[in-house]
């Protein structure tokens, strides 16, 4: 029998349980003695204060005892791991749960302290890390099989990787960066941490680092990347830490490319705010390329019209165009040239619209210009459209422009029409036909507008789709019906009439028109009526509007009523229109209403005005016929006045120049009878006229500007 005595730095102590042995350690323990076997381990169940699991050699006394006992397959197992371990002892076999072993694996690496919560225990000793290990192999594989040597290495790199992970959280929050940032950061850097990893463990080869840890070596990996100073600057330039996670990971180890980048991109203005994106939409090789590169493209595209201030805009907005090749960024270049654009057209274009350039491939800009064609446009004039709204080339052909012709067909919109369409409003080509032109199609029906009549409202005036339902076409609607005096029966017949009143801004000119020609006199019923005679009334501002106003009113000697009749008045040219025609009037002595005044042709005029002056000669020769038959009293000049009497009214309409003759009475004491009279005696027909005027007072008005004619 085998005796065993403790070592002086043991202390054993003996409980009221038969097989229970509590061991404590104040110095030191040995687990591995070289003159024993096998012991099986002790539980211990005496402090509480510690949680080292301790492991005293028991005393073979009743080993004797217990061999009889054992059973065969016992002494299998026991043969086994004796010719593993040779002549060293048998590492105790523990029972833990996965859950533990786990943590134990993960304890057994970590080179600090975990936080504890106040009055708890923290373990100093811990098991082995080979007998943890052998303890769950043997605890998951089946007997006699051995565990797969690439779930273990793939479970020691999970444990390294936590680790190094673990290691780099450590160097952030010493950069000064908060620990939700810390974490967050090292979520979205797995390939970095990976690198980190494999970096450290090379390390093992150098001599200085042949007994270091591998927390150790790791940390001299990731302070010898700067990588913490790099977040901190790409931070100082707002990125986002998930941007700058993607960067670092871009960088496959050369973090220095990301700065020299970052600067190059602001030496051509490109701004902190969108550095960010360049960046990683530029395309994955970006940080691989030469900056020679770089330079050849932007000089290029100066070249070609794009300012040198342009072309951070253009960079950030298409950061496509790095990722391009010099040839490419070329074949793209001369795609727009060669349809008649210039240099200035065309860098107009690319900073209007930088995607132009390199979001669609060449296919698809062919097959878009050849879809433009297809409406009777030339090349030049394919050229031109998108050189003024580029925005065409990124519009689908199956999705936005082929449903949109349909629309249009349907409305009863000819191929030349959308032609029109086209190059006045190319925007609407840019638009989803069912959100934005559907509901406004739908509300000019509402208003009454005929369905033969939209089509032609949207050729004649395209802008109209591109205004806002809510904001602009309504509150417009409701402003004529309510302030102009539009009646609700007039208010589609406006808009089919008048769709550019839509273009013309409500405070700025259409309720000052408004309230200018209420100030004229004018009703609000009846300013209503003039403007669904013509709506495009209140469109002319109020200077052009009132010296035509007052040259009716006081050169041409006619009332309100005439203007309220023919509205259209306010459109005509008072230099080349109104005074050469009365001009005209007023040296053949002859009278037009404005409508037959101004609505006509100058050969039309011309003609009419020929007309009267033979019809006036023709009555004046016609009156001397009859004054020789007739007598020359009064009887004979009321004859002589039925007789002639729709002459007169053709001449001017003298009769009712008199107020007191009604129904062929003539009195010797009124003015009727003066000029009836002298036609009589056959003198001459006299047209009263005043020294600034041509033409004879109208019928049922005998004061102009508060004074009695005469």
């Amino acid at each position: 029998m085998l005796s065993y005595s403790p070592p002086p730095c043991l202390h054993l102590h003996s409980h009221r349980y038969p097989h229970s042995t509590t061991v404590s350690s104040s110095l030191h323990r040995n687990l591995n003695h070289p003159n024993t076997q096998a012991p099986e381990p002790v539980l211990r169940i005496h402090n509480s204060k510690t949680t080292s699991l301790l492991r005293q050699p028991a005393t073979t006394n009743n080993k004797s005892e217990n061999t009889p006992h054992r059973n065969e397959n016992e002494h299998r197992q026991h043969r086994d791991s004796s010719q593993t371990t040779g002549d060293n002892p048998q590492t105790p076999q523990l029972t833990l749960p996965p859950q533990e072993k786990q943590n134990i694996l993960e304890m057994s690496l970590v080179t600090k302290r975990p936080p504890q919560f106040p009055g708890s225990i923290y373990s100093n000793s811990l098991p082995s890390l080979q007998s943890v290990l052998q303890t769950q192999n043997d605890t998951q594989r089946p007997e006699n099989d051995e565990e797969d040597e690439e779930v273990m290495i793939r479970r020691a790199l999970e444990i390294r990787r936590k680790v190094t992970a673990e290691v780099f959280k450590g160097a952030t929050k010493k950069g000064k960066f908060g620990i939700t940032y810390s974490t967050n950061m090292v979520n979205r850097l797995s390939e970095f941490i990976d690198n980190v990893m494999i970096e450290a463990a090379a390390l093992k080869r150098l001599p200085e680092f042949k007994d270091s840890t591998f927390n150790l070596r790791a940390k001299v990996v990731i302070d010898d990347s700067n990588v913490v100073p790099l977040i901190r600057w790409l931070k100082h330039n707002n990125l986002s830490y998930p941007k700058i996670a993607k960067l670092i990971c871009m960088s496959k180890g050369n973090l220095y490319s990301i700065r020299r980048l970052v600067e190059w991109l602001k030496t051509i203005h490109v701004k902190g705010e969108f550095i960010g994106a360049t960046l990683l939409k530029s395309g994955d090789d970006i940080l691989q390329r030469r900056f020679e590169e770089f330079g050849e493209i932007v000089e290029y595209l100066e070249s070609h019209g794009v300012r040198r201030d342009w072309i951070g805009f253009v960079i950030s907005r298409c950061p496509r165009l790095l990722s391009y090749r010099m040839e490419e960024v070329k074949t793209r270049v001369e795609f727009y040239l060669t349809m008649g654009m210039n240099e200035n057209d065309f860098g107009t274009m690319v900073f209007d619209y930088p995607g132009v350039l390199g979001y669609f491939t060449l296919e698809e800009m062919n097959e878009k210009v050849n879809y433009l064609k297809e409406f009777g446009l030339s090349t030049e004039h394919v050229g031109k459209l998108l050189a003024f709204r580029p925005q065409l080339m990124g519009c689908s052909i199956e999705e936005r422009w082929k449903p949109l012709v349909k629309y249009l067909y349907y409305l009863g919109i000819t191929r030349d029409g959308m032609r029109r369409m086209l190059t006045i409003k190319p925007m609407i080509f840019c638009f989803d036909f069912e959100t934005t032109i559907a509901p406004k199609v739908q509300f000019f029906r509402d208003l009454g507008v005929r369905e033969d009549a939209i089509g032609n409202m949207l050729v004649k005036f395209p802008p109209l789709l591109t205004y806002s339902l809510h904001k602009k076409i309504q509150p417009l609607v409701i402003f004529l019906m309510t302030k102009a005096g539009v009646a609700e029966k007039d208010i589609g017949k406006v808009v089919a009439l008048g769709p550019e009143l839509f273009g013309c801004s409500i405070t700025k000119t259409l309720d000052v028109n408004v309230k200018y020609f209420l100030s004229l006199g004018i009703r609000v019923r009846q300013l209503g009526e003039m403007i669904a005679d013509f709506p495009k009334l209140l469109r002319y501002k109020v200077d052009l509007l009132y010296p035509k106003y007052r040259y009716l009113r006081r050169t041409m000697v006619r009332p309100l009523q005439d203007l309220i009749e023919f509205p259209r008045f306010s459109s005509y040219s008072l230099e080349e229109r109104i005074i050469p025609r009365h001009k005209i009037m007023v040296e053949n002595r002859v009278n037009f209403k404005l409508r037959y005044m101004l609505a006509c042709t100058d050969e039309e005029f011309n003609e009419r005005v020929a007309d009267k002056v033979e019809r006036r000669r023709r009555f004046e020769s016609g009156c001397m016929d009859s004054a020789l038959s007739c007598s020359q009293t009064v009887e004979g000049a009321r004859i002589l006045w039925g007789h002639r009497r729709s002459e007169l009214e053709e001449l001017g309409d003298l009769v009712h120049f008199f107020p007191n003759v009604n129904n062929n009475e003539i009195s010797p004491g009124n003015k009727g009878f003066v000029y009836i009279s002298r036609i009589v005696q056959c003198v001459s027909i006299e047209v009263p006229f005043r020294e600034s005027s041509s033409c004879m007072v109208p019928r049922k008005y005998g004061k102009i500007e508060g004074q009695q004619h005469r």
